[in-house]
């Protein structure tokens, strides 16, 4: 028999501050970290020059984001994540939920779109056009390997081979990161995509994640045996087993708020778009009535300050504001619209339509 100390220590509070991984590959980790960061804040630096305003409050959930993945793959925090259950169940909640939330509400691809250059912006076209894309992006595919990833670790075997095998172990932190990724992009993300969900459908996704997060905390907090008896007490087990319960069920709640209120905004965004069509109407039948001119009818107006996008996308250069917050773009930009399912410049969409 192992001691109870020997399979699951206790976790200080010295090493959790100070505990930071040195070895090789974390290292590399923390240099893609920093330079994911460098790369956005660089990339929202090139809009200002433009004279094109980027959300701060994206800018920071990136960087957030980021802190969040080195929390729980650099921090004190990974020393204790193959020896103590509480803290790898932590880790993995940082790594599926808290982490790809904070990326998906940053909007980097509008981003990437918007900063770069044209070459630049046909590659990212093409790669979000990749038959593959669509496939791994399918909310049936995401869902599975979202709920599949949490079941299937956790409640198998796999979860003590993985802690026998450090590489493999360290290869299930990016797997957490990127299905949590590809889940909450779905549910929240700002990004246009192949998959354009409609609200109701959003919060479809996360009740479906309820009773996941239900059978694992129970199941982990009822087993009569430790979830990997090499590495943890049961006892361990049971208590990171009320952790993953709580902080799940909580997280998907949190979730369903930023949902509806997304929802709202989008709601007030098509009102004011509503009404802005009714007032250009009325001025044409008065202008009709005395003869006078009046303002086309696809003039574009600016929006009200905070009013939420309507998932266009400004790519290119130049100017002032339009959708995401951005200024009208100058004439030489190219503005990347969804149509029928794929992100088409938005000439290119008008020229479409005219023809048809």
């Amino acid at each position: 028999m192992v001691p109870a100390n020997v399979l699951s220590p206790p976790v200080r509070l010295h090493t959790l501050l100070l505990g930071f991984q040195t070895d090789w590959l974390s290292l590399v980790v923390l240099v893609t970290e920093i330079g994911a960061a460098a790369w956005y804040l660089v990339s929202v630096r090139r809009l200002a020059v433009r004279g094109r305003r980027w959300s701060r409050w994206r800018s920071a959930s990136f960087v957030s984001g980021i802190a969040v993945v080195f929390v729980a793959t650099g921090s004190g925090l990974a020393a204790y994540d193959d020896s103590v259950f509480e803290m790898h169940v932590i880790q993995h909640l940082l790594l599926m939920n808290f982490a790809p939330v904070l990326l998906a509400l940053s909007a980097p691809i509008t981003l990437a779109l918007q900063a770069s250059n044209r070459g630049t912006q046909r590659w990212l076209l093409r790669v979000l056009h990749h038959p593959v894309v669509a496939v791994v992006t399918n909310p049936f595919v995401v869902i599975f390997l979202y709920s599949g990833t949490m079941i299937a670790y956790f409640l198998s075997p796999f979860y003590q081979f993985s802690l026998e095998h450090p590489l493999l172990h360290d290869y299930t932190h990016l797997h957490f990161l990127v299905s949590g990724c590809l889940y909450w992009w779905l549910v929240v993300g700002l990004d246009p995509g192949r998959w354009r969900l409609t609200f109701p459908m959003k919060l479809g996704l996360l009740v479906v994640e309820i009773p996941v997060g239900t059978v694992l905390g129970l199941t982990l907090t009822q087993s009569r045996v430790s979830v990997a008896p090499l590495f943890h007490t049961v006892t361990d087990t049971h208590a990171g087993g009320s952790i993953a319960w709580v902080v799940s069920e909580g997280f998907t709640l949190i979730a369903i708020t930023i949902v509806l209120i997304q929802w709202m905004r989008a709601d007030q965004r098509e009102a004011i778009q509503a009404d802005r069509a009714e007032d250009r109407a009325l001025a044409r039948a008065r202008a009709g009535a005395s003869g006078g001119s009046v303002e086309p009818a696809d003039t574009p107006r600016p929006a009200p300050a905070g009013a939420p996008d309507d998932g266009g996308v400004d790519v290119g250069g130049g100017g002032g504001r339009g959708r995401q917050g951005l200024a009208p773009t100058a004439p030489e930009a190219t503005r990347v619209v969804v149509r029928d399912g794929r992100l088409v410049p938005a000439d290119h969409a008008t020229r479409a339509t005219r023809d048809r």
